[in-house]
Parts: C-alpha cells; sequence; structure tokens
C-alpha cells in the first residue's frame, strides 16, 4: 500500500506503516527527525501522486480549542488553516485519516467522525485527538490503560513545547498501521 503521511516531521506513523511493509512517505516544511522516506516541503503538491492511504496531521496552532481566545484576532491565519484541511479532506485519495485536537474544523467543517484517546492504545494519559474519516473504519482500541495523566496538557512552557505536543503516540500510530494498512 502506498501511504503519505502529510504534516509529520516525527516519522512516527511513517515507520509504523513501514514496519508493516508499506511504502511509506511523510511530508512536512520541516525535515524528519529519523531516517526514512521524507519530503520537506508543502504536501499540497503530492496530493495527487496516487496514494492509497493518507493519514493528515495538519497544524493545529490556529485551530484548537485550546486557543479559541486568541480567534478573534487570528481570523485570517484561521481561515487559511480550515482551507487547508478541506483540501486535505478532498484529496483524489480513497483512503483519508485527517487527526486534530478538539477544534473549530468540528463547526466549520464537520464533526469528528471519532475522538480517541492515548490510554485506549497504551499510553497512560488523555490528549483527546478526533479523527476526521473517509474510506476508513474507525480505530479499535488495542490496549487500555489506567493512569490518565494530562502529561501533554500540563508540559511547561518551552521553546520546543509544540513539537512535544504534536507528536503522534507510538500506540495509536501502531494501531492505525494494523487497523488501516
Amino acid at each position: 500500500m502506498r501511504v503519505l503521511i502529510a504534516c509529520e516531521f516525527s516519522g512516527i506513523v511513517r515507520d509504523a506503516f513501514k514496519r508493516r511493509g508499506h511504502f511509506a512517505v511523510s511530508c512536512d516544511l520541516l525535515p524528519s527527525e529519523t531516517l526514512g522516506m521524507h519530503v520537506i516541503g508543502d504536501v499540497s503538491r503530492l496530493l495527487d501522486a496516487g496514494w492509497d492511504l493518507m493519514i493528515a496531521h495538519p497544524p493545529c496552532t490556529h485551530l484548537a480549542v485550546s486557543g479559541a481566545r486568541w480567534w478573534p484576532q487570528k481570523q485570517v491565519e484561521q481561515s487559511i488553516a480550515l482551507t487547508f484541511v478541506k483540501e486535505l479532506l478532498d484529496a483524489p485519495i480513497d483512503k483519508i485519516a485527517l487527526e486534530n485536537p478538539v477544534s473549530i474544523i468540528s463547526t466549520a467543517i464537520k464533526k469528528p467522525d471519532q475522538i480517541i484517546q492515548p490510554w485506549q492504545f497504551g499510553h497512560g494519559e488523555t490528549k483527546a485527538t478526533c479523527l476526521w474519516l473517509k474510506g476508513l473504519p474507525k480505530l479499535i482500541p488495542t490496549n487500555i490503560v489506567a493512569g490518565r495523566e494530562q502529561r501533554v496538557w500540563r508540559m511547561g512552557s518551552t521553546k520546543n513545547r509544540w513539537r512535544e505536543r504534536s507528536r503522534t503516540f507510538p500506540g495509536i500510530a501502531s494501531a492505525m498501521a494494523d487497523q488501516w494498512g
């Protein structure tokens, strides 16, 4: 299967699919943190390259409800971000999963098909993650664990906080590769 992982610099989801024998490519404006097939640049130019599956992680900076208090001053940026989300969801790819936190996507475009938590996939943490799905089934939890810590939400303010908060949990990436691959 040809899999495009849009807006991923960590390589976590890409590598989960690669380990299962798929041709997986990540694309981001940033270089990849790990070795593997990675395109640096705008993913828009890759959307019509004959992919079987795309998992997209568009930046949530101007979309997440956690930043709703700044929305009035960010209307232009938010409009651009929503246009990008629509472009990803409308890509000529039969199977698409778009991932984002609880966000304005739910009211501006459509409600998510599923909301998952890391603790459903082997990580003792909470971080509501919405999935908008096209041609894919909902993810089935693989390893429900106790210990529901809000580690991601409680991260201190640092220069790289956004990077750490944006990483996909490996258990979720494995479930995506196992169930959608």
